[in-house]
């Protein structure tokens, strides 16, 4: 590994000096913005070695760095061992910023590279901004992995399919229409959307251009004269062809954005420069007025219609069936400690493949045994995953991806001895996971103002994690879904009746143990009030919570109560779906505390 990247960043720098640039940016992102991506624009991961979903490099003429988050830090110094590439922890309040990295290290008059078709329009303005200010250019012009990443794979051309209406609740047409009505309400005439399951939604359309994510490659245009899907003619069948058609959608080639643009004058065009690359934006705002807002599109595909909501409900049941059986299965087969982190992976997929309408996992699922556990997303592989040993705690994430909806769940088990520091994390997670799920709050609420109530108890105890607790679901679509969120950090975004959100506060003890516990969670409306409308939230994962390492003295009378009457809920809509010998297991284990 050492040999191959740090070749591949002195192919790079061979690279810079042949174009006369003095550093050059590669972001996670491809020509969508997406979190997750085609393999064709995995350059960030082809030039590091790092494999998470969220991080940038940053190539010198005589340095490099990796920028990731607190999920990946383990991961990234593990990955990025032996090579020259430096991690730099960020958002941390001793990291340096990558603007202010490259200002420290690069003279006024140097040039640094971007490639424009996969950086995001609004973080490239502001770093132009900052760059210009010390004399740096920012050259957005290239693509150096076109010529050094030699075998770089092609651009998918998996075919797509349509949701049919029963599952979708929505046609196409009417969530045009809405779209357009949100786009009018700041002034702007046509929509230009360029996100992947957003475009997804519009259209009823599912792909599998993406692991793990029912997307396609494509970009859209609305307006009240045509609807464009531009997506390679070769993924569309005929009968997928008709069926857009009938809802007034016209089919263009993917590579055609820019063209259309070249010759479209005096439109003005709403669009989100956070989910557009930097190229693609310019090219809009050459002939035609940009109203930069958050994506009105994303706004609506975020709150769930009924049709949707109830699919959620449905796949609940037939996710909880299939994680019972493995808990119990898990409970059966630990005890040996011939099991390893990678047969949990494989047992899992099982015996979701085994639940109608299911066409995959949602993400790979995360099992963390002992110091694996505080990695936020590590990935067991085939070979070198731990074994099991019953003592501990286990940490498994996983999710599917079902034709009515997607799920995404956490349990934290005890497989054996534990100690008085695990049991007592334990327990302040599940503290937390409570907590944020009895929420209520008046509407026009953020997810910033409600992410205390996950920490509160452990900051009692000097005790916090990271990550943000809560991030958005999509309905058969991606597990991680905007713009909503549940974080420290603002989010302007308010929480919506419809918003679907994740519950998962954790506590990491670096090479010993994690934490976590994960729900999903569905906004709303509890009450009217003289004071507005409140909102709470509906649990909809439907799994029970090892109660095995819960601290009962740490628990309030009302958190006890919270935790029962969930355990009564998930023994009753799951035990008509069970055999005789599951529904005596499931009745143990949610037995009132």
């Amino acid at each position: 590994m050492e040999n191959t990247i740090n070749n591949r960043v002195e192919l790079l720098r061979c690279y810079l000096r042949d174009k006369r640039l003095h550093a050059f940016i590669i972001p996670s992102t491809d020509a969508h913005m997406s979190e997750y991506i085609p393999e064709h624009w995995a350059a960030r991961q082809w030039i590091s070695g790092f494999t998470g979903s969220a991080g940038t490099v940053v190539v010198t003429l005589d340095k490099a760095g990796l920028w990731t988050d607190s999920r990946y830090f383990l991961q990234a110094a593990d990955e990025l061992c032996g090579s020259e590439i430096t991690l730099f922890k960020d958002r941390l309040p001793d990291t340096i910023s990558i603007p202010d990295w490259l200002t420290s290290q690069l003279p006024s008059g140097a040039r640094v590279g971007i490639d424009g078709n996969v950086y995001p329009a609004k973080d490239a303005l502001a770093l132009q901004s900052t760059l210009g200010e010390h004399g740096i250019a920012l050259v957005p012009d290239f693509d150096p992995f076109g010529a050094i990443w030699r075998d770089r794979p092609a651009l998918p051309k998996e075919p797509v399919s349509v949701l049919p209406l029963e599952l979708a609740g929505e046609a196409v047409r009417q969530k045009v229409e809405r779209t357009l009505a949100e786009a009018k309400k700041h002034g702007a005439e046509a929509v230009w959307v360029s996100t992947l399951d957003t475009i997804a939604w519009l259209f009823n359309l599912r792909g599998c251009d993406v692991l793990y994510n029912p997307v396609a490659v494509a970009h859209a245009f609305l307006s009240r004269e045509q609807t464009l899907l531009f997506m390679d003619a070769d993924k569309i069948a005929p009968a997928v062809a008709e069926s857009l058609r009938s809802e007034g959608v016209a089919v263009t080639g993917y590579g055609e954005a820019a063209a259309f643009w070249a010759k479209t004058r005096g439109v003005r065009v709403c669009l989100d420069s956070g989910k557009l690359a930097f190229n693609l934006h310019k090219a809009i705002g050459e002939h035609n007025r940009v109203v930069d807002v958050l994506s009105v599109a994303d706004m609506l595909k975020s709150m769930k219609n009924e049709t949707e909501i109830a699919g959620f409900r449905r796949v609940m049941v037939r996710d909880g069936v299939a994680l019972v059986k493995f808990l119990m299965w898990l409970e059966e087969e630990a005890p040996a400690g011939t099991l390893t982190e990678y047969d949990v992976c494989l047992k899992l997929k099982e015996l979701r493949s085994r639940q109608e309408n299911f066409v995959g996992e949602s993400f790979h699922t995360i099992a963390g045994y002992a110091a694996n556990g505080a990695i936020n997303h590590y990935h067991p592989h085939a070979t070198g995953s731990a074994a099991i040993k019953p003592e501990g705690l286990l940490l498994v994430d996983s999710g599917g991806q079902y034709l009515d909806g997607t799920t995404d769940i956490t349990r934290t088990v005890a497989v054996g001895h534990l100690t008085d520091d695990m049991k007592r994390d334990y327990t302040l997670v599940l503290k937390g996971n409570i907590n944020l799920s009895r929420a209520i709050f008046p509407a026009g609420t953020r997810g910033s103002q409600v992410d205390m109530l996950a920490r509160k108890a452990m900051w009692e105890h000097g005790v916090n994690y990271l990550h943000g607790t809560g991030h958005g679901v999509g309905h058969f679509l991606n597990v991680h879904e905007g713009p909503h969120s549940i974080r420290a950090e603002e989010n302007p975004v308010k929480l919506h009746v419809g918003m679907v959100a994740t519950n998962e506060p954790g506590i990491y003890r670096d090479h010993r143990y994690g934490v976590r516990t994960e729900n999903m969670m569905l906004t709303q409306r509890v009450m009217t009030t003289d004071f507005g409308d409140f909102y709470g939230f509906e649990i909809l994962t439907l799994c029970p919570i090892d109660t095995t390492p819960v601290v009962k003295e740490m628990m309030t009378a009302e958190e006890t109560a919270w935790l029962n009457a969930y355990h009564q809920a998930v023994y009753e809509k799951l035990s008509p779906h069970l055999q005789e010998a599951e529904v005596e297991w499931l009745k143990h284990k949610t037995t009132a505390l």
